[in-house]
């Protein structure tokens, strides 16, 4: 008994010490325009955060004792920004060996050394949704991060209590990737029936240990454990939140007629450039989609996009976010927020919930930040500029009240000296193989050299 209660206690110790390691701060933002998102835009107004949480938010606040105390006069206060679509603080991101690989988690390869992390950091962003990605029909859990750069533990990066949550893929990646080895699904209507197939395979696994559970004999065996049936379970009870892939109108009606059929709510489709054929379909259904701004005609099946799907989406009552997919365009999601004014013509609460509050309710983490609020998170960007302005400039970020970005102190980032024997770097503004980052990882063969050889 003294052994057990000695490693109940080194347990806890242990626990206690690595919760330690993620810091909480403490700082007074003064006399700033507080855009809070859920209860309007206050002028002139004080944030004090203690411990890590927004603990007031008032007028002429006094700084308490050892509170760092910052003059925002003439800045902009918002939220952090989160982005539910990314690929950064991943050293994999692709298990393209099978179309259904539940089993794998995206936690288990988070790279807290990323300088992607810093760079977002320095776009106002303090939460990522890091995705698995969409080279399978069923592709492995992903992870919620919290961007405290500068930690070396891949623990502290993860927001603590944030829902589980998986990548479905549907069209032309995953029948791609069957096609080039030879597997199923390789067309549309196969993924279909991959899904049911894997539902239905799901739905006998938890029957087995249904009734192993209820079974009071003594002899009773138990069946074999499956990791990739035991995500599935967790789905069809949800426990876990699906992020699917897709374009395609037809293909995200498809969706929402087996998770129908399956009873399965819990579902946010993330590219969704044709949602807007279908957005009362979504907002009955109660599914969630996470687009692009204005990016499409990269490859066949997003020809039939618009930048007001935003707008559509929003308007027609579906909870709708902008993501990034790219370790370029999240540094400056809150100019994607703003294309919904000119492309459908949001309002300023509208626009800056589609990278805040509204992605944080696609996470399951609104509970916790998306808006400025007594008692959330204390993550939060500070802009010289409206958000929503061509001009703004985030200027400082905090992650629990911790500052991780001070565009003031960042020395490294501003290049003030400038060598001239220096040799001129190779620079490119945008290249869509690198930026784009859903099939990274998985090989496929280039089947014109194949049958060419």
């Amino acid at each position: 008994m003294k052994k057990l209660t000695f490693l109940f206690a080194l347990l806890l110790f242990g626990t206690t010490v690595t919760m330690a390691q993620v810091s909480k701060g403490d700082v007074l933002i003064k006399n700033a325009t507080v855009i809070t998102i859920t209860d309007g835009t206050l002028e002139n107004t004080d944030v004090l955060v203690r411990d890590g949480k927004i603990s007031r938010i008032g007028t002429s606040l006094r700084t308490p004792n050892g509170v760092t105390e910052i003059d925002a006069t003439g800045k902009y206060v918002m939220p952090g920004i989160i982005d539910a679509h990314s690929h950064i603080a991943g050293t994999s991101i692709n298990e393209g060996t099978s179309q259904v690989t539940a089993e794998v988690q995206m936690g288990d390869v988070v790279n807290p050394l990323d300088i992607s992390i810093y760079r977002a950091l320095a776009g106002g962003v303090t939460s990522i949704h890091l995705l698995h990605g969409s080279a399978n029909v069923i592709g492995g859990e992903s992870e919620t991060l919290k961007l405290r750069y500068g930690v070396t533990d891949p623990q502290d990066m993860m927001f603590e209590g944030a829902p589980r949550t998986i990548k479905f893929a549907l069209g032309e990646n995953p029948t791609r990737g069957g096609r080039a080895r030879g597997i199923q699904p390789q067309s549309r209507m196969g993924v279909e029936a991959m899904l049911r197939n894997s539902f239905n395979e799901a739905l006998v696994y938890q029957k087995k240990w249904d009734a192993y559970r209820a079974d009071n004999s003594r002899r009773k065996v138990a069946p074999e454990y499956d990791r990739r049936m035991e995500t599935l379970v967790d789905i069809l009870e949800g426990e876990v939140l699906v992020h699917c892939h897709s374009y395609r109108a037809d293909e995200i009606y498809m969706l929402l007629n087996v998770f129908s059929d399956f009873g399965i709510e819990n579902l946010t489709f993330q590219h969704a450039n044709e949602a807007y054929k279908v957005a009362p379909e979504l907002a009955e259904f109660g599914a969630g989609a996470s687009v692009f701004s204005d990016w499409w005609a990269y490859k066949l099946e997003v020809y039939y996009s618009t930048a007001y799907n935003a707008a559509i989406l929003t308007k027609n009552g579906v909870n709708t976010s902008i993501n990034s997919d790219s370790g370029e365009l999240i540094r400056h999601l809150y100019h994607e927020a703003a294309k919904s004014q000119k492309y459908g013509g949001l309002s300023d609460e509208e626009a800056l919930a589609l990278i805040t509050l509204n992605p944080a309710k696609q996470l399951g983490i609104d509970d916790r930040v998306g808006s400025i609020e007594e008692g959330k998170d204390a993550d939060i960007a500070i802009f010289e500029g409206h958000p929503l302005s061509s001009y703004a400039v985030p200027v400082m970020t905090f992650v629990d009240g911790v500052k991780y970005f001070d565009r003031e102190n960042d020395a490294k980032d501003q290049r003030l000296a400038v060598d001239p024997e220096d040799t001129i770097e190779d620079i490119h503004i945008f290249d869509a193989d690198e930026q784009h980052k859903c099939m990274q990882d998985a090989e496929f063969v280039n089947l014109y050299e194949f049958l060419n050889k």
